[in-house]
């Protein structure tokens, strides 16, 4: 199990305290979230103790006080852009983002449409929306943008935008991914306050890169692997050195729109608040780290899981080969490569052993695990009941599902669906040993135990279908996969 190196616990209390500062600047505070604002997996394996949903409980401490506004570019409805890691569309992250915020009790108060042109996808998208009691509103191009500041920050600009009706002193803008709009909505928003005589500011929650960490500390340039698709860079904040003597790290992206995001503030409020990029973030989560050799460790780790995970992209077309490319040249910086990463190690002597039949292997605690694909189970699937059957002490000639309850399933899977399959995948699997548990006392053992898989290192030979990454996702499972992709 990976050791735990982030104090949570020192993450909520400091963190709310400097967004409390913050918010004491202004009679409300726009505060632009970055990255994901539930289920930071990227975050938990980088710092480990840092937990996945640690945004939200952060956010629960301001519940009476916060709204949400969530944005969603036009463009990704009408080309049904998907999220990778859960493989759902960018609109039905919106609606489970609204559905999982309201049961932890957050307002979210409105969804806002951005780069709105006609596009009819997001007309219809909008009227789902009334079904969610949620207010909704198009957002256009801003005119001018980025240069004609004087268009920008004008009617023609950001007041040709209807103005999101606001009523609490914390509004947090977030989206279900990046270049959904979420700084034009904040300043935009803005505009319309000072228009009313509201002293509003705007601030930004940005988890990476880490600010008071080096430029090439090894959590700063998992970032980068993490953005390879986006090029995005660190660079130390110019701005920042200068006015403070102070190194701080930020990216490029935000470095370069800097000088006309300092104008755009100042023409709006009348008055220069920030400085630098790095003024305007909020995060706080460098003082918390508490073993900076075990972060390392971690983050390099996280390098090389992404390392194989551009590979599996590149091989499905998802990305083009230069993506895999910049997060080699980041490996060869910190003298890093796939061989590091043991488990992987593992999983193709078992393959070799096995006459090159596609296998996988899980590294629990000190222990290897390995499995391959059988009669009814594909290698994810035979892994994770052998790894169930090692965490519960139970013997390996125990089959946690007979092969009798496996076949009928199989057949039945065959007959139904248009793909063929000789195997079972693992969230079938899975759900079969859940039901097996009502009337097996050690199959419902082994499935009280699956939580001890949770940080655990995976890997398979071949490359894994979508579904049983979701699933080893969802199980906590750092799991990495080959690129070769018939198994059967």
């Amino acid at each position: 199990m990976t050791k735990k190196c982030f104090d949570a616990d020192k993450y909520l209390k400091i963190q709310q305290k400097k967004i409390k500062n913050r918010i004491k600047m202004f009679d409300k505070l726009y505060l632009e979230f970055g990255g994901k604002l539930i289920d930071d997996q990227h975050a938990a394996r980088t710092l480990p103790g840092f937990l996945p949903d640690l945004k939200i409980r952060l956010l629960q401490e301001f519940k009476d006080d916060a709204e949400v506004i969530l944005c969603i570019n036009a463009n990704a409805i009408e080309k049904s852009k998907i999220r990778a890691d859960h493989m759902i569309s960018y609109e039905t992250e919106v609606l489970r983002l609204i559905e999982f915020l309201r049961d932890k009790g957050i307002f979210v108060s409105s969804v806002v449409i951005t780069l709105f042109d006609g596009q009819k996808k997001a007309e219809d998208f909008a009227k789902k929306l009334k079904d969610y009691k949620v207010n909704t509103y198009f957002h256009t191009f801003t005119k001018g943008y980025p240069t004609d500041v004087d268009t920008i920050v004008s009617d023609e600009g950001y007041g040709a935008n209807p103005y999101i009706k606001t009523s609490r002193k914390l509004v947090v803008v977030s989206a279900p991914g990046p270049c959904s709009g979420k700084l034009a909505t904040a300043l935009s928003q803005l505009y319309h306050e000072y228009k009313n005589g509201v002293n509003a500011g705007y601030a930004k929650f940005e988890t990476f890169p880490v600010w008071s960490l080096p430029l090439k500390h090894p959590v700063n340039i998992a970032y980068e692997a993490a953005t390879a698709d986006l090029n995005d860079k660190n660079m130390i904040d110019y701005f920042h050195l200068e006015k403070y003597n102070i190194p701080a790290v930020n990216y490029n992206r935000d470095l370069e729109t800097f000088p006309v995001l300092k104008e755009i503030l100042n023409r709006i409020t009348k008055k220069t608040i920030y400085y630098s990029p790095t003024d305007m973030g909020v995060n706080v989560i460098g003082e918390c780290i508490t073993d900076d050799k075990a972060v390392r460790k971690a983050a390099k780790d996280e390098i090389i899981r992404r390392y194989y995970r551009a590979l599996a992209d590149l091989k499905k077309g998802i990305v083009p080969e230069e993506v895999p490319e910049r997060i080699k040249l980041l490996m060869n910086e910190l003298d890093i490569s796939e061989s590091d990463r043991q488990v992987a190690i593992e999983a193709d002597k078992k393959r070799a052993s096995k006459n090159g039949l596609p296998s996988a292997c899980i590294m629990v605690g000190k222990k290897f695990i390995a499995g391959r694909k059988t009669d009814y189970l594909s290698p994810a699937s035979a892994t994770i009941l052998n790894a169930l059957k090692f965490v519960t002490k139970i013997p390996d000639s125990v089959d946690l599902i007979s092969p009798a309850i496996l076949q009928p399933i199989l057949k039945i899977k065959n007959r139904t669906s248009n793909f063929k399959e000789n195997y079972l995948k693992l969230g079938e699997v899975l759900i079969a040993l859940s039901i097996c548990s009502a009337t097996n006392p050690v199959a419902k053992e082994a499935l009280e135990n699956i939580s001890k898989l949770e940080s655990t290192e995976f890997h398979a030979t071949h490359m894994l279908p979508d579904d049983e990454l979701i699933v080893l996702g969802n199980l906590g499972v750092n799991a990495t996969c080959g690129t070769e992709i018939d198994i059967d």
